[in-house]
């Protein structure tokens, strides 16, 4: 398929980083309009009209909150892509939270990474309005295989499996841990983590606690009660989304280890809780 071009609308104060993405953008076809500040930006968003904007969190006069929470306030609905300067949990779960569909970690991406995330936007668009289907599967292969990272730290020999259905946190948390050195499976639901776990045999699983179909508690009850006890016993980390303490009572009453609650932890904070409860700190 041909990529499709658009009118894109970069908000973003670092005048360097916003030439360089500017360049990239128009090379591959698309008109781009840059604003330096979320006031800038927003006037552009209503006078411009673009199909789809990359926004900074981090700005000043208006930060990136601001911009997609007037965009809601005005029912504003195109595509934001955030560009965020740390990429921790609670920050990804206040943007999808004000609508925006992916995120982009300053520090992790390079201006390909950009482009792919864009076309791959764009193009999903397309096809979605076309009548083809943009949607992923989860049967593609009969094993998930593990997260390849470029840049990412010698293994440390250790597998983890993350059960998480929300693409951001899951993008962002696997990112983390393979550039640490961790061996990553993802899991997109509970079904698919059930139907791995024991083929993969990780040595610790994260689990959110609200998914799909399986939520995380059967998960962990059907995990705890499997016939092979390596994977019966593998430590178990619980994600929860409200740090309900009716949900960690009945996490820990059916085997979890421990838990983390989404709007609190940040990436360094999962990578301590593995070594803990692995015994490698």
């Amino acid at each position: 398929m041909e990529n499709k071009t658009a009118k894109i609308l970069l908000i973003e104060d670092e005048e360097a980083l916003a030439d360089v993405l500017e360049a990239k953008l128009i090379k591959e076809g698309h008109e781009v309009k840059v604003s330096f500040d979320g006031e800038d930006g927003y006037n552009n968003i209503k006078s411009w009209g673009p199909d789809l904007i990359l926004l900074d969190i981090v700005m000043p006069k208006m930060d990136g909150y601001e911009v997609l929470e007037k965009m809601n306030e005005e029912g504003v609905k195109t595509p934001v892509i955030i560009i965020s300067n740390s990429g921790q949990p609670v920050e990804i779960e206040k943007t999808k939270k004000l609508g925006a569909i992916d995120h982009l970690i300053k520090t992790q991406f390079d201006p390909k990474e950009v482009i792919e995330k864009v076309q791959k936007y764009l193009n999903s668009s397309n096809e979605t309005a076309t009548g083809e289907t943009a949607s992923e599967t989860a049967t593609d292969e009969e094993v998930i295989q593990p997260r390849k990272e470029e840049g990412a730290k010698e293994s440390v020999g250790i597998k983890v499996m993350l059960v998480e259905d929300d693409s951001f946190l899951r993008d962002i948390c696997a990112k983390k841990l393979s550039k640490e050195g961790f061996e990553v499976y993802e899991a997109i639901d509970g079904e698919e983590a059930l139907k791995n776990v024991e083929k993969i045999n990780p040595d610790i699983v994260l689990l959110d606690i609200i998914l799909p179909a399986i939520d995380g508690f059967e998960v962990l009850e059907k995990i705890r009660g499997l016939s092979n006890p390596e994977v019966q016993k593998v430590p178990i980390i619980m994600l929860s989304n409200l740090g309900q303490k009716d949900d960690i009572e009945k996490a820990i009453k059916i085997g979890a280890n421990d838990y983390l609650v989404k709007a609190h932890f940040n990436t360094e904070e999962i990578i301590e809780k593995i070594k803990k409860e692995l015994g490698k700190e």
